[in-house]
């Protein structure tokens, strides 16, 4: 039930309407003189409820237009009858002949027919059509409409919108306003939470783009390729970009970009990172930055690799890590031999290299290389005979297991006094076998420790190594590790479940759109053709005063 409009209001829309009246009088009156239209034509127009000499002219110009929409209707005994009146010999058959035709044509030539009867002031409709007629025309659309009478919706509707209470709008006239009404003033309604998901808006509208639209602005994950493309649908592009791992279309500073800088490892973007995710992804992250802490995660979130870099960034394991705990944590545990290995803590990597000996679920490579890790600490201990051991279970598969294979054996050939140094002077300085970038990290060191002179001795020593084998060409004399720098790498993918779900498209209409709020109040009108009379209306004693 809509409220009513104030009095005050109300009494401003009468007076109008009265003024309408006042000067529809003083027209007939001034041009009734010079109108060129006989007495007796106007009478005769009179009994067709059509009053006074100057409203001749506008019914002939009305009908004029509903003979051609009755040709094209082929509706012959209308036009046959709408003929006669334009000779201005209208009789009873006029009124059922305009209701005809109307019958078939669409709501706008209805409504515009409608308002040119009333301003003309023909007496065509019933009273209850005529008020509700001026009330529309006149701006109050609070009158209430039984639904019966209001097979559009358009009445209610109006209602709705001009007290407020558009999430009012009972959804049980959904079905009839849906097929017409403007897509703004559905946008207003889905804004109002009138219009979900379950009333399914699109399939009330054969048009595919509004198809698509409103698809987007409530189903978006059903919204096809297709067409997303033909809405330019940038945000759903770039998400699915995103997805597939490939350049998401750019859009600085969004959620994509700082998930990209995730998967890279990037931490100092973890707070920014929270403001943007919706709350049940922000309590994800949190879960993954608690684990950091223990070094252990739920299955969910090292099952998403496109999280590893980012909790590799984060974790600093104070012991030696479990690879049987998960993928993740054997990853972990294989780079963190390495590591401990470059910075020569032989106690700490040999107690992680134990870990990996013992995880017997290892994938090969993993194995292979906790294999030559394990031989390399027996090689600085000067046990020879386990090193060899060690290796010779996996230099069929690898090319530089054998070759350390045979470091080992040459070594063992020489006396203990007169062998060289063991260590891979390259690891002695803390970078992978064979790096280029040696010298620089020499000098940098060197720097670092300069009134170190026992750590001195040792970077030159490294130095030396390095440049003699250099100069040789020949680095057969250093054991080499890792075997396949690839069994350390780090999966580049993108952590999909940190990817919000995709969000409804954003509406493209104008909110409360006063054109299209004119076409609602245009189908009201059109609903007023049930009060359309098959005989006038008899004129009022003031109509009779001014009109004899």
């Amino acid at each position: 039930m809509t409220s009513p409009l104030p009095a005050r209001a109300r009494a401003e829309a009468v007076a109008r309407e009265r003024e309408r009246l006042r000067a529809l009088r003083e027209r007939r009156e001034a041009q009734s003189a010079d109108s060129g239209i006989d007495g007796f034509t106007v009478r005769r127009w009179r009994k067709a409820g059509v009053l006074g000499a100057e409203a001749v002219p506008r019914a002939h110009a009305l009908l004029r237009e509903l003979a051609d929409l009755a040709h094209d209707t082929a509706h012959e005994a209308a036009h046959d009858a709408l003929a006669d009146a334009l000779r201005d010999e209208p009789d009873d058959r006029l009124l059922p002949a305009v209701r005809a035709v109307l019958e078939r044509a669409d709501p706008t030539a209805v409504a515009a027919t409608l308002t040119e009867v009333h301003a003309g002031g023909f007496l065509w409709l019933s009273e209850a059509g005529e008020q509700r007629l001026t009330a529309l025309t006149t701006g109050d659309d609070t009158l209430a409409v039984p639904a019966s009478e209001d097979p559009s919706g358009a009445a209610a509707l109006l209602s709705a919108f001009v007290t407020d209470g558009t999430a009012a709008f009972p959804p049980r006239m959904l079905p009839r306003v849906l097929p017409w009404i403007p897509l703004s003033v559905l946008d207003d309604l889905i804004d109002a939470g009138v219009v979900g998901p379950e009333h399914q808006p699109w399939q009330y509208r054969p048009e595919e783009t509004d198809h698509a639209y409103l698809k987007a602005r409530l189903v978006p994950d059903q919204v096809t390729d297709e067409e997303a493309a033909a809405l330019e649908w940038t945000a759903r592009e770039r998400r699915n970009a995103f997805l597939a791992g490939g350049e998401p279309l750019p859009s600085a500073g969004d959620v994509y970009d700082l998930l990209e800088r995730v998967a890279d490892g990037d931490a100092s973007v973890v707070k920014e990172l929270e403001r943007e995710l919706p709350r049940d992804l922000v309590l994800r992250l949190r879960r993954l930055l608690d684990g950091v802490a223990v070094g252990n995660w739920d299955r969910d979130i090292w099952a998403d690799r496109g999280l590893w870099r980012l909790i590799f960034a984060l974790w600093e394991p104070k012991a030696a890590v479990n690879p049987s705990r998960s993928p993740l944590h054997a990853l972990m545990a294989l780079r963190q031999a390495y590591d401990l290995l470059c910075m020569n803590d032989l106690a700490r990597a040999s107690a992680q290299i134990d870990k990996l000996l013992s995880y017997e679920a290892a994938d090969p490579a993993c194995r292979a290389e906790a294999l030559n890790f394990h031989a390399y600490t027996l090689l600085l201990q000067e046990e020879l005979d386990a090193a060899a051991m060690a290796l010779e279970g996996i230099c069929d598969a690898h090319e530089r297991a054998e070759s350390n294979l045979r470091m080992v054996r040459r070594r063992r050939a020489v006396s203990r006094n007169d062998r060289p140094a063991a260590s891979n002077p390259y690891l002695d300085l803390g970078l992978p076998h064979g790096a280029a970038s040696w010298t620089t990290r020499y000098r940098d060191l060197r720097r670092e420790h300069v009134r170190d002179v026992d750590m001195s001795a040792w970077l030159n020593s490294a130095m030396k190594r390095i440049r003699d084998a250099e100069r040789d060409e020949d680095w057969s004399g250093f054991f080499v590790l890792p075997l396949d720098l690839d069994a350390f790498e780090l999966p580049d993918e993108v952590p999909v479940t940190f990817v919000p779900p995709l969000a409804p498209m954003i509406r493209r209409t104008t909110s409360r759109s006063p054109e299209d709020l004119g076409l609602v109040r245009q189908r009201a009108v059109a609903d007023l053709l049930p009060h359309l009379l098959n005989a006038p209306r008899r004129p009022d004693r003031n109509a009779r005063t001014h009109t004899q």
